[in-house]
Parts: C-alpha cells; structure tokens; sequence
C-alpha cells in the first residue's frame, strides 16, 4: 500500500474529512473556473454536505504541500525563456503575477508580487533560475523594469543571459496567461495576498500537469486528475 506524502499526512491530521472528498474539490477548484458555491452545490448533488467556506479552507491547506510534491517531479525546462506579467484582482486592487514559458510553451515558474516594478521582476527572475537552472536567453517585452531586472541578475553573472525585447516571440506567454485567467475568473477575485498566492500556485501546477511537465512512470499514461491525486502519495 502507497504512504502518504509526509506534508499531506501532516495536513490531515487537522482536517477531519475524507481524503478522497477534500481532494476532488481542490481539484476541481483549481482545474475548472467554478466558485466555491458552484462545487458547494455539486457535492450537495453527489449527497455530500460541504460548505464553501470549508472547500477555502481545504485548498489554503492542501496546495502549498501538492505545489511541493509537483515540484520534485516537475520536468526540466528549455534554456529559452519567454517572460510577461498579468493582472490579478487582490483585495480590488491589481495585483501582477509573473510568468514565464520556453520556447515550447511549458511554464518556467510564477511568482505574485504587489507591485510592478525592478525589485518584483528580479525576485521573479532569482527564484526562476534557483528552481530552474540559469537560462540562455530571455525574451521580455519593452519594460523597463523588466529590462533592468535582468541586467541586475546578470552583474551577477559571469556568463551574462542573453536579452531580448522582442513583443512578438513573447505571443506564446501571453495566450498561455489566458488558461491562469479563465480560472479565476469566476472567482472574482482574492480577498487577501496570501490566500491568492496559494490558490494562483494550485492554479498553475493543474495548468503544467495538463500540458505534461509532471514525470511519470515510463510506458503509462496517467489522466491530468490521477497525476494531481498521485502528489498525494
């Protein structure tokens, strides 16, 4: 029989609800653009009675420990990278999530900061190559700050990162914004930074296990819903 990923198992010990229940909820929450009260009313359906309150407060718990497990079986990455920011609504004020994908479409990492600016794209940038690997060239738009992020990282360097501002080779990171946003959509946005930042990780794990950046076991071919549950073991 397959144990429990020590963090999940630390986890339920607080939450007193059937393990296969709380996980088709954040599944779902995360995978498809449905409010809370929309899966309150579809496990009212299937005979269970579960607040939408609660389904929150299962997914504050449960992701930060399935991002973990993602990222230890994350696939690698290309060495050329296309970066953007998008807009996430937080307390009714914007809020800019960066992104970036290769050049084949996969998704690089993500980061969530309150403003826009040099200090929040290097921070992106450090935590993209710690997880990551050092990129050869990264592709950007005609930000400045984005620009002289970049340049920062690169004093750094002994082999400098090549940059480009290319707005058209970056097309690929701005539609692969539109799967982040058509989930959280109905969400209608986050009541505080860091219950958006943890629901936005789940978000994004769900989108790179659909576009097959988790590592499974050779010769099969898991569903995107059995690789999430497998996280769990």
């Amino acid at each position: 029989m397959k144990m429990l990923d020590p963090g999940v198992a630390r986890v339920l010990k607080r939450l007193h609800n059937p393990l296969e229940v709380m996980l088709t909820c954040v599944r779902r929450y995360v995978a498809y653009p449905l409010s809370l009260r929309h899966l309150e009313e579809m496990m009212a359906e299937r005979g269970i009675a579960v607040d939408h309150s609660t389904v929150h407060r299962w997914a504050i718990k449960l992701l930060p420990v399935l991002e973990k497990a993602f990222r230890r079986c994350k696939r690698a990455v290309g060495k050329s990278w296309r970066m953007d920011e998008t807009y996430v609504k937080v307390r009714g004020e914007w809020r800019y999530l960066y992104r970036a994908v290769d050049k084949e479409g996969n998704t690089v990492d993500f980061l969530l900061r309150a403003r826009r600016n040099k200090a929040a794209a290097q921070r992106y940038f450090e935590k993209s190559i710690r997880q990551n690997g050092v990129p050869e060239t990264v592709t950007i738009d005609k930000s400045g700050a984005n620009l002289a992020a970049l340049h920062a990282v690169n004093a750094e360097r002994d082999t400098p990162i090549k940059i480009r501002q290319v707005k058209y080779l970056n097309y690929v990171v701005e539609q692969d914004h539109r799967a982040i946003k058509r989930i959280t959509r109905p969400m209608l946005g986050f009541k505080d930074f860091r219950c958006a930042r943890i629901i936005l990780s789940g978000i994004e794990v769900m989108h790179m296990i659909r576009k097959g950046q988790m590592k499974t076991e050779n010769g099969t071919h898991p569903s995107a819903a059995e690789q999430f549950y497998s996280m769990v073991m």
